[in-house]
């Protein structure tokens, strides 16, 4: 049984600052709630309340809400129009598709003097004769029932024979009283049946008839063979689906027990299946294989964009994460060769294409499209590898050669030979060019006998031969 708490009221009250005392609207809607309670206490200045889809047998606890204004019951097991006489300021009153059977009870709403619409779609009550006759006679301040205008000429038709309209409606909400008395008994009886059936069930847990081995004859080979080939055929999985078939398929009457039985039911297949959920654990995903590579994951399944600032060198990664959600719910883990993104649980996994600062990276959350940026720097010294190329011996030693010499061509020093000055001797100039003729003139015969020298050059030691000034003769 689900109960109004005030952590319920307080966590549908985020629009107000989570303030329930000033709350003026507060919606309750399919929490299976199964009772009315607190909310008149709590929350004095509600104009409207919705708790509509719920478990709720009986309207009680409402008449301290002076302003409520809007109050929404539908798709409840409500049978009886009470306890609304204190809710003065009441507009609209919504009871779709409940089981209101005693169309009298409409009556005690005569003190809502403010009431202008009514819905009754869906009940019991509408199927007896003279139903909206009744009810607009009864209700003077009513605009709409059901969503149809009431028209004047309508509600002096409705005046008229009120009488013998309240003498129909009496007779018919005794039969139906009578048939809900019969329905109640039915589903006692199936209740006290169902709990017998389950104390046999736990006396015997595999549903087998036990019997005293002593007095039962010996049972042939055979016959046993037939019977565990007959339960290994029959599982457990096989005898659920049927029990669930019949469950759904069997004809019932639309009654507030039925609607209970099926809602318990349900209950009951979601807590096996979260214990079977509990049973087995859900393996953990595979971030980093066990050879270290890393992959790449997309769980919450967002759209993203990479791409590489150059002029900034970082590469930048854009998360398109919801936009209302808190950002305190996102974790972002940055490593020299991947980022991680944890949002809500799911992981959100990226290898980047290059080695980046962890430690200078930073995380941004926009707060128009709440898009999530990463800007990660590249980092500083990146060894790139790259492919080696063999060459034989013979190109190394030509390379090494040729670097040295464009070493020695760039280097502008001057080189100098030292020579040995014992070895100076005197230059013969004649001898430079070679006799053409035998004819020759003084000048060449002296060229061709040049005087002895000794054994030791003639020329002072400052002496500088320039090739371009001419012999003195």
């Amino acid at each position: 049984m689900v109960y109004i708490t005030e952590d319920m009221v307080r966590r549908r009250a985020e629009h107000n600052e989570c303030e329930i005392f000033s709350l003026e609207e507060v919606s309750l809607h399919q929490q299976d709630i199964e009772r009315i309670e607190h909310i008149d206490r709590w929350c004095r200045d509600l104009r409207i309340l919705y708790l509509q889809n719920n478990l709720i047998p009986r309207i009680e606890n409402l008449g301290r809400l002076k302003k409520l204004e809007y109050l929404n019951l539908a798709l409840n097991n409500i049978e009886v129009i009470e306890n609304l006489e204190g809710c003065e300021s009441l507009q609209k009153l919504d009871l779709t598709v409940n089981f209101v059977g005693r169309l009298s009870s409409v009556q005690s709403l005569k003190h809502n003097i403010h009431l202008a619409e009514l819905f009754l779609v869906g009940n019991p009550c509408t199927e007896f004769e003279g139903y909206r006759q009744f009810v607009v006679a009864s209700l003077p301040q009513l605009k709409w029932l059901d969503g149809t205008d009431i028209s004047r000429s309508e509600r002096i038709r409705a005046s008229q024979g009120l009488e013998e309209v309240k003498r129909q409606v009496w007779e018919q909400e005794k039969e139906y009283l009578k048939r809900r008395a019969r329905e109640k008994e039915e589903m006692q009886r199936k209740a006290a049946g169902d709990e017998k059936g389950n104390e046999e069930r736990s006396k015997g847990c595999d549903g087998r008839r036990y019997s005293d081995d002593s007095n039962t004859a010996p049972v042939l080979e055979e016959n046993k063979e037939n019977q565990e080939v007959e339960e290994n055929v029959m599982s457990p999985d096989l005898d659920d689906e049927q029990q669930e078939r019949e469950f759904w398929n069997t004809p019932c009457s639309f009654t507030p027990e039925s609607r209970l039985e099926a809602h318990r039911h349900l209950e009951e297949k979601r807590r096996a299946k979260e214990k079977e959920k509990e049973k087995k654990p859900k393996a953990p995903r595979t971030l980093i294989t066990a050879d270290g590579r890393v992959l790449n994951v997309n769980e919450p399944k967002l759209d993203f964009c990479l791409t590489e600032d150059e002029e900034n060198n970082a590469i930048v990664l854009d998360l398109a994460v919801y936009r209302h959600m808190d950002t305190s719910l996102i974790d972002v883990d940055v490593q020299p060769t991947y980022a991680r993104v944890n949002v809500k649980g799911k992981i959100f996994q990226m290898v980047l294409p290059a080695e980046v600062k962890p430690d200078s990276s930073t995380a941004q959350r926009s707060q128009t499209t709440g898009h999530l940026v990463l800007t990660m720097p590249r980092a500083e010294g990146e060894i790139k590898v790259t492919k080696t190329v063999q060459r034989p011996s013979g190109v190394r030693q030509t390379q090494r050669s040729s670097s040295s010499e464009d070493k020695k061509s760039k280097a502008n020093v001057p080189e100098r030979l030292e020579v040995d000055p014992s070895k100076h001797s005197a230059i013969d100039l004649a001898s430079i060019v070679p006799r053409q003729s035998s004819k020759a003139g003084p000048l060449e015969a002296s060229r061709m006998n040049p005087p002895a020298t000794s054994g030791h050059s003639s020329f002072s030691e400052g002496f500088v031969d320039d090739p371009d000034v001419p012999p003195l003769i």
